[in-house]
């Protein structure tokens, strides 16, 4: 049985994967300075997902200055 086109996602591939392949965590790994290139490629530490920082809206980000302006000049 199908799923219905209107229940698919648009984006399927665009979303944030909670589990990394091992190329991936080898080379955070790395980064961090927690594994050498002698160390085996078995039993790897676990490594923390990135999460995705939220964008501030535009609006919110001018009244914000807009507000801290306008505390400056009564001050």
């Amino acid at each position: 049985m199908s799923i219905h086109r209107s229940l698919k996602l648009k984006n399927t591939l665009s979303r944030s994967r909670n589990v990394f392949r091992r190329i991936e965590r080898l080379t955070i790994l790395q980064k961090d300075g927690r594994r050498e290139e002698s160390d085996s490629v078995f039993n790897l530490p676990k490594v923390r997902t990135r999460f995705k920082v939220l964008k501030k809206k535009k609006g919110a980000d001018k009244k914000a200055e807009a507000e801290a302006k306008k505390a400056e000049s009564e001050s």
